[in-house]
C-alpha cells in the first residue's frame, strides 16, 4: 500500500539524499492556485540543494512517496482531499480516498520508507487551554516514536509554546536551534523561549544524527528549529494584535479542537492582508533548502543505522 516513485526508490537504494515533504500545506495551508506553484517550488528547492524531493500523500487510496505532477495537481486541486494524520491513514486508504499528510503522518511514512530528513513549515504542539481540553497535536507523540529529523520554524505562535517545549522534553524529542539560541515561533523569529543546543552547519546536524544512532537515542525524532531572519518575520506588533483578536474570535464563535488551527490561520491571512501567507511561503522554502543540505551532509557522512 506504500508506493515509492522510481526516483525516490533509486535514490534510497543508492544511498543518495532524499527529503520527505508533507502535503497538507499544499491542500489546506495555501490558497489555490498558489498552492500548486509553491509545491513545485518546494520540490525544486530540494533538487537545487542536491537532494531528491519525496512529497507524501494518499492518492486514490494509495500512499505515494514521491509524486508526479498529476498527483501533485490532485492534492492541490481536488475538493475531496482530506487531512490525514497517523490514525486516519488506514481508513482513508481502505476507502480509496485522497489524503494530504500532516507532520505526524509524513514523519511516520518517511520513517517506514527509510527517509531520514523531513522538511515542514511548523510543528503542531500543545494548544492553549490544553490543561482543560487535552488538545495536543499528534505530531509530538509521533515524533516520540520515529527517528526522523524534522526541519521546521518551531511551532506556530498560536500554540502554548512553553507547554509544547516541556512535552518535547518529556517525550524525548531532540531539539537543536539552527544558528540560533532562541526557539522560533513560526511567523516570529523568537517565540520568547531559549533553545539549549545550537548547531551552525548542516554538517553539525548530520553529526548529531550519527551520534543519536550510535547512542540509541534516535528512537525519537530530532527537531531542527530554523528561524526566519528578523527582517523577514511578520511584524511582531501586528502579529500580537491579530493573535489576540483571533483567539477572542475563536472563543466567541465556539471554535475548538481540530478546527482551531485552520480558523486562526485564516484569520491571520485575512487580518494581515496576506502578509502571513507570504511569511508562510518563505518559511517552507527556507526549511526545504536547509533540509536538502542536511540530507546531503548525512548521506555523505554515512547512512543512519
Amino acid at each position: 500500500m506504500i508506493v515509492l516513485s522510481d526516483e525516490v526508490r533509486a535514490a534510497l537504494a543508492e544511498g543518495r539524499p532524499v527529503v520527505a515533504l508533507e502535503s497538507t500545506i499544499i491542500s489546506h495551508g495555501l490558497p489555490r492556485p498558489t498552492n500548486l506553484t509553491v509545491a513545485r517550488e518546494i520540490e525544486q528547492v530540494v533538487r537545487d540543494g542536491g537532494a531528491v524531493p519525496a512529497t507524501v500523500a494518499l492518492v486514490a487510496g494509495q500512499v505515494r512517496i514521491g509524486l508526479d505532477d498529476a498527483a501533485l495537481a490532485t492534492v492541490a486541486g481536488d475538493d475531496s482531499v482530506v487531512k490525514v494524520s497517523v490514525r486516519d491513514l488506514a481508513v482513508v486508504a481502505a476507502r480509496g480516498g485522497h489524503g494530504a499528510t500532516t507532520v505526524a503522518s509524513t514523519a511516520h511514512l518517511a520513517a517506514r520508507a527509510g527517509i531520514a530528513v523531513f522538511a515542514t513549515g511548523g510543528l503542531g504542539g500543545v494548544h492553549r487551554g490544553a490543561n482543560l481540553t487535552f488538545d495536543e497535536s499528534a505530531d509530538l507523540v509521533t515524533l516520540s516514536r520515529v527517528p526522523t529529523t524534522v526541519v521546521c520554524a518551531g511551532v506556530k505562535s498560536i500554540l502554548d509554546v512553553a507547554a509544547t517545549l516541556e512535552r518535547m522534553e518529556t517525550l524525548g524529542i531532540g531539539l537543536v536551534g539552527y544558528r540560533t539560541d532562541r526557539f522560533p515561533g513560526f511567523y516570529l523569529s523568537d517565540s520568547g523561549h531559549a533553545v539549549e543546543h545550537r548547531v551552525d552547519s548542516p554538517q553539525a546536524v548530520a553529526a548529531v544524527m550519527r551520534s543519536r544512532a550510535e547512542l540509541g537515542t534516535d528512537r525519537a525524532g530530532l527537531v531542527v528549529a530554523n528561524p526566519l531572519p528578523a527582517d523577514e518575520q511578520l511584524d511582531p506588533a501586528l502579529h500580537d494584535r491579530v493573535l489576540t483578536q483571533a483567539l477572542a474570535g475563536a472563543d466567541a464563535e465556539g471554535v475548538h479542537g481540530k478546527d482551531t488551527t485552520p480558523y486562526l490561520l485564516a484569520r491571520f491571512h485575512h487580518d494581515t492582508d496576506g502578509r502571513s501567507l507570504e511569511v508562510n511561503t518563505r518559511i517552507i522554502l527556507r526549511n526545504a533548502a536547509l533540509a536538502a543540505q542536511i540530507a546531503v551532509a548525512h548521506a555523505t557522512g554515512g547512512q543512519h543505522s
